[in-house]
């Protein structure tokens, strides 16, 4: 079984959380082709892993921690972004307002930010030194086509091959993009925000996928939950309870407290 967690809020809607209790229910093997985490919000993320010299974030390590199998977070996340407060209404190359992108990891690749203020710690730790920079949008989409699609598109395979050996797999999204890979087809795709489960048949929520517009394949253009849910309609609906600090830090509790919605989701799976 191959199943999709996506968003739907930009941020905090608990696809981490609902993701590894879903885990611990099923066993398998977590996987987050895209993440991110920035330099000052996330400081405590960053530096241990900076120290280690290395690029990952909590929610990847959280799933490799929750997974089938011996697993790093590199393992499961191929492409992970770190971002810095900026000051001023200017995104940069990408990103938002007073948010800026500094370095990318792909794989075992950096990626540099010419315009970005990179901290001390990475320029000391992470084998940057002769890593591509980019100054501007149109050298970040070669940079994209070069490293990012190859390497997304392995990763698809490599996907495929785990669940060989570990069963099932479950694919979780960034943000609130509905499709964070291409190349693969899914049983049954949860969308998760504050409260609330839905769960869509897998082949449909991928179809509303290409009409809403754009796709990983190509890119270009991100398709956020919203524009989709608004395109397919869900096959259940469950509530999912608030959870204190140290039950969200527990796959084991997560499973006893969203049991209702993982039934839904896997009945949805299993039709």
């Amino acid at each position: 079984m191959r199943l999709l967690v996506v968003g739907g809020d930009r941020v905090d809607a608990g696809k981490t959380t609902f993701s590894v209790g879903l885990l611990e229910r099923l066993g398998g093997v977590g996987f987050k082709p895209r993440a991110g985490n920035d330099y000052w919000f996330d400081h405590d993320d960053y530096h241990r892993a900076v120290e280690d010299g290395r690029l990952y974030g909590k929610d990847a390590k959280r799933l490799a921690e929750a997974s089938a199998g011996s697993f790093a977070p590199e393992d499961l996340n191929p492409v992970h972004r770190l971002w810095r407060p900026s000051p001023g209404p200017d995104a940069g190359l990408v990103g938002r307002a007073n948010r800026g992108f500094v370095l990318d990891r792909v794989v075992e690749s950096f990626v540099v930010n010419g315009g970005a203020d990179v901290p001390d710690s990475a320029r000391r730790t992470l084998p940057i030194d002769d890593a591509p920079t980019v100054e501007s949008v149109a050298e970040l989409d070669a940079i994209t086509r070069r490293l990012h699609l190859p390497a997304f598109e392995g990763f698809a395979d490599r996907v495929r091959d785990i669940e060989v050996d570990h069963g099932d797999a479950l694919v979780e999204s960034y943000g609130d993009v509905a499709l964070p890979i291409d190349g693969l087809d899914f049983d049954a795709v949860a969308v998760v925000e504050p409260g609330r489960m839905r769960a869509y048949d897998g082949e449909r929520f991928l179809r509303a996928c290409e009409v809403a517009g754009g796709s990983a394949r190509e890119g270009r253009l991100e398709v956020h939950t919203g524009a989709v849910t608004d395109l397919a309609d869900p096959k259940a609906t469950a509530s999912l309870p608030a959870l204190r600090g140290a039950d969200r830090r527990d796959p084991a509790a997560v499973a006893r407290a969203y049991a209702d919605a993982y039934d839904d989701l896997l009945a949805v799976a299993e039709r």
